[in-house]
């Protein structure tokens, strides 16, 4: 059964050796990272699931141990899911960016209260497989904690990723309600098609989180709030 989850922006800027200069613009994002992962420490889960969007080919489930890197991003800096011993060189798929930086949150954190799995959600998949994706995963343990990955959309500004869409405001905004209340009907709501022509990646992995949540009984709270770069970017608590 779920008993909290957290959910953080996923990209790879969270990480400040990647930021470099930028680094302090995203100060208050981390910090409510922070608190969000905290929160998942002190709900004393048996299995914690690390969920973020994924390429087609990086879609599926990683174990404790998988590794990832930064090196796309410039970075010489290497990360591993948990505490299990390092896999050997080359084993195994790399883990995608955004559950790089779920490991870096989790490390960050010094993170040693469960055991960690990683799921990478593919852009493609549907709300309806999501959320039965999601259920699967609370019913896994007594207590499940989930750590989601996942932006909203792309396209605030006119500098942002993906130009500006005046659709983009009123998604981010249902997203960030749907999210600060806990809400999971509202984000199975999500549009699909819409969510991906504004190129907001955390559709699918909040989806996974509203299957999860079904009959749990939570309650959310938004810690932050912005769209910096114009992508949105939320953290929220589910407890």
């Amino acid at each position: 059964m779920l008993v909290a989850a957290a959910v953080c922006p996923s990209p790879p800027l969270l990480v400040p050796d990647v930021a470099t200069g930028a680094a302090p613009e995203l100060d208050a994002a981390r910090a409510a990272c922070a608190d969000a992962v905290g929160l998942l420490a002190a709900a004393r889960p048996d299995r914690l699931y690390v969920v973020g969007p994924a390429d087609e080919g990086a879609h599926g489930g990683y174990p404790a141990g998988a590794t990832g890197s930064f090196a796309g991003f410039g970075v010489d800096l290497s990360v591993r899911l948990g505490a299990e011993p390092a896999r050997r060189e080359g084993e195994g798929r790399p883990l995608p960016p955004s559950l790089s930086v779920g490991a870096w949150l989790l490390a960050r954190a010094g993170w040693a209260d469960a055991p960690v799995e990683g799921l990478g959600v593919a852009d493609s998949t549907t709300a309806d497989v999501c959320a039965g994706t999601g259920r699967e995963l609370a019913a896994s343990a007594g207590r499940v904690a989930l750590l989601v990955l996942g932006d909203g959309s792309a396209c605030r500004t006119v500098k942002a990723p993906g130009y500006l869409d005046e659709r983009a405001a009123g998604f981010d905004a249902e997203a960030a309600r749907a999210l600060g209340t806990a809400d999971a009907a509202a984000l199975l709501a999500l549009d699909a098609g819409l969510a991906s022509e504004l190129k907001a990646a955390g559709r699918a992995p909040w989806q996974v989180l509203a299957g999860a949540a079904e009959g749990a009984g939570l309650d959310g709270r938004l810690l932050f709030e912005d769209a910096p770069y114009g992508v949105g970017y939320f953290v929220a608590a589910w407890s």
